[in-house]
């Protein structure tokens, strides 16, 4: 799958975010390594620390699929669904989550007005906190 094809994918999950709060709706697209593509969108909540972010809603939805092994996740968003022309960076919990699944040079594809910006994950989590820290 390209990287065009996955942001396709993060902006039809985007659509189903659901932030009656902030009206900024986020879609992300994670691509396992068998090529399956499970999608996420941010869901929020009236108590704020309850709020799911999108990245982590297509992680925990294949995680409970049994899905253990990705390739790349795209991630997009914007206010009242158009899409920002920024870049949208994973915050910091997403990262980690990534790091516990996902090995250093996992992609991170985000679209903005002049293209799609890639970075690994261990260019967006340098010195991480990883599963084979604690073994």
């Amino acid at each position: 799958m390209t990287k065009e094809e996955l942001v396709k994918a993060a902006v039809g999950a985007m659509a189903k975010a659901y932030a009656p709060y902030s009206g900024f709706q986020v879609g992300a697209a994670l691509l396992c390594e068998d090529g399956t593509v499970y999608t996420g969108c941010n869901i929020e909540n009236a108590g704020f620390s309850a709020t799911v972010c999108a990245e982590r809603t297509a992680f925990f939805k294949a995680v409970s699929d049994g899905k253990m092994h990705f390739s790349a996740i795209a991630i997009c968003g914007g206010k009242n669904g158009i899409l920002s022309g920024d870049i949208l960076p994973p915050c910091g919990i997403c990262r980690q989550v990534m790091r516990e699944f996902c090995s250093d040079d996992f992609l991170i594809h985000m679209p903005y007005d002049q293209g799609i910006k890639t970075h690994t994950l261990a260019e967006l989590l340098p010195l991480s906190f990883a599963p084979e820290s604690i073994r």
